[in-house]
């Protein structure tokens, strides 16, 4: 009788949804997973972003127990993106020279907006969470405004601006980059001959307008 051969161990196929976790770091996977979501339009909830991140569906919930604690660290992640662009312009920016810091910070949020699409439609509308829930989003965006406002403050002590209604100003001056960046998102410019390549430039001419139109002559 020949001899018995050993039986070999038995392996068990693994699913998308059984496989062990093999990222390094979970929360980081899921939350990109929740942008590349938002960026294609799709509905973004955390078992879909577990499912595109190949992880099992209750992984996620460790971290994130629904939706909005999920958004609400993608839109996080955007705003730290975002402040790190305006503070990188600032940084070259003449310190001496507020309308000149304005400027850059605008030229700024207009770049950052045009090249990360996603991240400016998370942080700048209310579709997929409700900003004021987050108290270090509003606290950012309170720092952000204030920031504004020592600029045109320091405007107008060099007598840079001939108005004293700085508070217009700014809020027009918000409008101004908002609604540019709207008007990319959606597709706006084509129709008014405005080509893709010629975007960048545009911006810089229309905050060039802008300053030209606030400041002393």
């Amino acid at each position: 009788m020949p001899a018995r051969q050993p039986s070999k161990p038995r392996t068990h196929r693994q699913t998308p949804e059984t496989r062990p976790y093999h990222h390094g770091d979970l929360r980081r996977v899921l939350i990109d997973a929740a942008l590349q979501l938002a960026a294609e339009g799709a509905e973004v909830s955390v078992r879909e972003a577990a499912r595109r991140a190949a992880v099992s569906p209750g992984a996620p919930f460790r971290h994130f127990p629904n939706r909005d604690a999920l958004m609400a660290a993608v839109a996080g992640e955007a705003q730290r993106r975002f402040r790190a662009e305006i503070e990188g312009a600032l940084g070259v920016a003449p310190a001496a020279d507020p309308l000149g810091r304005f400027r850059a910070f605008g030229l700024a949020y207009l770049r950052w907006a045009m090249r990360n699409p996603a991240h400016f439609e998370i942080i700048s509308t209310g579709r997929y969470f409700a900003h004021g829930s987050s108290a270090e989003l509003t606290r950012d965006n309170a720092e952000l405004i204030a920031l504004t406002e020592q600029m045109l403050a320091e405007a107008a002590e060099q007598g840079l601006l001939p108005s004293a209604d700085l508070k217009r100003i700014q809020i027009a001056g918000r409008a101004l980059v908002y609604g540019f960046a709207r008007m990319n998102l959606d597709g706006h410019f084509p129709r008014w001959g405005v080509e893709e390549g010629e975007v960048e430039r545009m911006a810089e001419g229309v905050i060039d307008l802008f300053i030209a139109g606030i400041a002393r002559r």
